[in-house]
Formats: C-alpha cells, structure tokens, sequence
C-alpha cells in the first residue's frame, strides 16, 4: 500500500486518466474537500485587462497558505505562482482536485498507520477502493473504526483485570471474537447483566475470609450482601478499601505490640486502639504513636544512664540536654551504640589489666579488643563468666596438686562439684583448709616443739590467692590475700605461686595505659 502512495505521489496521472476531466471527479468534502472559491473560476484563459489572473493568484496564495507543508497541493500551488495566468488557471481547474486526490490518499496511509486494528483495515479497504472511499473514510469511516478500536481496548482491559469474574470473562472473550457491535453490545448491555452474579459471588468470598480478608473487610462485605444491590456496588466502589485500610492499620498495631522493644506508653495506648476501629487506629499511628514513643524513649534513655558507663552516661546527657525527640531517638538508634562500645573496650582493658585474671581469661579479652563492638560485647556479657569459670578450676587444680592435706582433699571436692563450688573454695574454703593444715602442723608430737613443722621450717600463714568474680554489669572485683612465707612458701600478692601475674605484667601496664588515655579522651570530647 506504501508502494500505492508513493506512485499516487510521483504520477498522479497514473491514478487518475487523462481522459477523466475536473468535472467528472468526485468533489472532496470535509477538511479535505477542495476551496469554494475554486469552484467558480473558469477553465479558460482569462482576458486580458479583466482583472482574472490576479483574482486567480490570490486563491492560490490563499490555497497555498491552507495547506499542510508535505502535501502535493502546496507543491503544485508554489509552482504555480511563478507562472503566469495560463498556470495559475492550470492549477486551479485541474491540478487542485488531482493533488488533493492524493494527499487524501496519503493521509489515509498515516492513519492507518497510526490506528488499531479496526482503522488499519478500514484505511487499507478505503485505499484499494474508489476515491469516493477514501473521502468517505476520511469524513466518518475512521471515526467507525475508532470506535471499534477503543470498545476492544476497553474490553481487553476487562479481561486483564485479575478481579474480572467467571461470567464477565467468558462474555468479554466472547465479544472479542466479533467485530464492532459485538463488542458494543457487551460493554452497554452485558457487562452489567454479567457482572451482577460475579460481584455477589465474590463479596460471598470476601465475607468467608477469602483474597486474605482481614476482620473490617470481612464485616463490611457481609453487611453489604445482607443490603441491596446498590450496598454491594458502592462497598466495591469505596466501602472496600475503606476496610481494607482499617485491616492494614489494625495489622501495624498489632506489629507494634509484638515488637518486644515496644515501650509500655506506646503498649498501652496501642491495646485501647485496638480495641476501637478505624478512627481510633488512624488516632494512634498519626497522633499518639509519636507522643508515647518520645515519652517512652526518654525513660529508657535514662535507665541506660542510671546503668551505662561513662561514655554513655555522657552521651545520654547530651541527647537529653538537646530536648527534642529527634536527639533522644538518635541517641538510642546509634549513639547508645556507640558509646556502649567506648566502655565496653574500657572494661575488657580492665580485665587484661587485673593481675588475678586467668589465662584462658585474659587471651579471649585480647582477642576481643582486637574484634567489632559485638565481638567485644559478646565476650562480656557471654564468655567471660565461662572463661573465669575455666581458669578457676584450673587454679583449683594447681592448689589441689601443691597445698596440704586438708587443702587437697578440699579443692579435690569443688572439682567435683560447680561453678559456684568453685568459688566458694577460692573465697573461704581454701582458706579453712590451709589453716586446719597449719594447725595440725604444730601440735606437738609432728615437731621438736620448738614450733616448726619438723623440718626446721616455719608453718605457713597465708590467705586465700586472688580470686575474680564476674558482677551481672560485667565489672570485676578483686580480692588479693596477704601472709608471710618461709622458704618454699607462697608469695605474700597471694597469687599461690602460679606465674599468672608475672606472665600477663606486660599486658597490664599497656592495659592500664589505655584506660588512661580512654579516660583523657572523654575527658577532651567533653
């Protein structure tokens, strides 16, 4: 067909015979029909002196102005004005009709080219037939088509929607098979006869729970089966998204309450709006929500400030000091964190620190140093009571194979038993038991009476060794006995003997030097 237009263009005369004349071609109407003041001139050389060819100028210049830049008319016309009166009356009687015959034509090709499946095959019927089909799809024939074009669009749409019931979807698919009317007839008459059944049908779903109805979208479509048709139309127009807003409203609620970071103001205003409906859930997430979670976000801020250290402490003073909300819950989102892991590396410098620290102890510490903030957290509120747990035995091993009889026989018996045994043995009964020991050592008969032990030696008098105890803050305290020793007897720092504190010196001094400088570090940030 492009191939058609394109001929029609190049030689019109091809289309149109020479032998056709003016007169016995169809006139175009509409936008397309050719001027009015073309009809009177006469296809005649006009006389000269009466004033014909600058009449005729004028209607080509007024014909050339009208006329769109691509179209074959305005190529003619231009030609014509740079005649003289012989082209100019050429033109009007015989080149207006043949090149407005074919810029028609073309302007069918563009439609169809442009149109849907209805104008492409009413353009392609009109330019393989007369001339008189192409005005006449020019005049109402595409706008038929149009039509057409738009009703199986609307149609088609219909079926794309996943709500589309059963009988409305057959039908639909039904009148897309046809052609203009069928398709007319479904969207005026049948979709509502149709659409009827199916929106019963699915409100009946709607109410049992289906599609994942929530408990206002369930009552609501219950209420409108039990009304009129009407009831059932206008709950699927608006009263279902109504509901459907109030079920996701009521669904946040509930997420909030089952957040075990919820505070108790934001709880209990969130419980009473649950157990009113729409009104009170949109109260809650626009009005109270943000009130009680600033309210309650301060009384945690200060609970964290009553039991944080004091890189939290501070921190927590200064969100408080700026006295907006926006601070406080910036505070808890990421500076609480922040700082947690300033103290938190403060108290494990504290642990490399303590000479009793054990050595199993005192490794994880380093480790931990060397870690993220939940490395280092996670070895004071998780490891460490079991670390000290294990070092312990190990000391109480140590005792057991070195001290007296009533000492090994005592230390043997926290072995066997627990954790808190264990302590008890290093707090009081390592020391019981080594004063029975001593005792029995000088009374007489074990001696030469001159109060040594039989072997020229002094008994020993020495208090139970250090001892590290895990407090429920993950801060330590250390308890250090003294006493006086013989030769071969235990060190008066009362560590026993057992080389921990000369092996970890090297640790504490740099320990202890962090703490300093953690400590002249908050003191300048402040």
């Amino acid at each position: 067909m492009s191939a058609v237009v394109a001929a029609a263009v190049l030689a019109p005369a091809v289309l149109f015979p020479a032998t056709a004349s003016a007169a016995d071609a169809p006139k175009p109407t509409g936008v397309s029909g050719p001027d009015t003041g073309s009809d009177s001139v006469k296809d005649a050389a006009p006389e000269d002196g009466d004033g014909q060819e600058q009449r005729d100028r004028a209607e080509v210049e007024r014909i050339l102005a009208d006329s769109p830049s691509w179209s074959k008319v305005r190529e003619n016309a231009a030609k014509a004005l740079k005649g003289g009166a012989a082209e100019l009356r050429h033109f009007l009687t015989v080149e207006l009709d043949e090149s407005r015959q074919t810029d028609n034509r073309v302007r069918v090709a563009q439609i169809e080219d442009r149109g849907g499946p209805a104008v492409k095959k009413a353009a392609d019927q009109a330019l393989r037939g007369t001339y008189q089909d192409v005005l006449d799809f020019l005049a109402t024939g595409q706008y038929t088509a149009r039509a057409e074009d738009e009703d199986r669009a609307k149609v088609e749409a219909i079926l794309a929607d996943p709500q589309t019931g059963r009988g409305v979807r057959e039908a639909a698919e039904k009148a897309l098979k046809g052609g203009a009317a069928e398709l007319r007839h479904f969207l005026e008459v049948e979709l509502a006869e149709k659409q009827r059944p199916d929106n019963l049908v699915r409100l009946t779903r709607i109410a049992d729970g289906a599609e994942g109805a929530g408990p206002a979208l369930r009552l609501a479509a219950a209420k409108a089966l039990d009304g009129t048709y009407q009831d059932v139309l206008d709950f699927l127009a608006t009263g279902q998204f109504a509901a459907r807003a109030e079920d996701e409203d009521r669904a946040k609620v509930e997420a909030i309450l089952a957040d075990p970071q919820t505070g108790p103001g934001v709880r209990e205003a969130a419980e009473k709006a649950l157990k009113g409906g729409a009104a009170e859930l949109r109260h809650f997430l626009e009005t109270e929500l943000p009130k009680q979670r600033g309210d309650d976000n301060r009384v945690k801020l200060a609970q964290l400030m009553n039991t944080g250290g004091p890189a939290v402490r501070e921190a927590a003073g200064k969100a408080l000091d700026a006295g907006t909300d926006e601070a406080v819950e910036a505070f808890l989102n990421g500076g609480f964190a922040k700082a947690q892991f300033e103290d938190d590396r403060v108290e494990v410098l504290r642990v490399i620190a303590d000479p009793a620290t054990g050595p199993h102890t005192a490794a994880a510490a380093q480790k931990a140093m060397d870690g993220t903030a939940a490395d280092v957290r996670r070895f004071l509120t998780t490891e460490l009571p079991a670390l000290r747990a294990g070092d312990n035995r190990l000391k109480v091993s140590q005792i057991a194979e070195t001290g007296g009889p009533e000492v090994h026989k005592a230390a043997l018996a926290a072995l066997e038993g627990s954790d808190a045994d264990i302590t008890a043995f290093l707090k009081e009964g390592w020391a019981k038991a080594r004063a029975e020991d001593e005792a029995a050592a000088v009374k007489p008969g074990n001696g030469n009476g001159t109060g040594t032990d039989g072997s020229g030696q002094q008994p020993q008098t020495v208090q139970p060794a250090g001892l590290t105890e895990t407090t429920g803050t993950g801060t330590t305290t250390t308890r250090t006995g003294t006493g006086t020793t013989g030769s071969g007897a235990l060190a008066s720092t009362g560590s026993d003997g057992l080389g921990w504190e000369a092996g970890g010196a090297a640790a504490a001094l740099a320990a202890g030097a962090a703490l300093v400088v953690a400590a002249r570090r908050r003191s300048t940030e402040s």
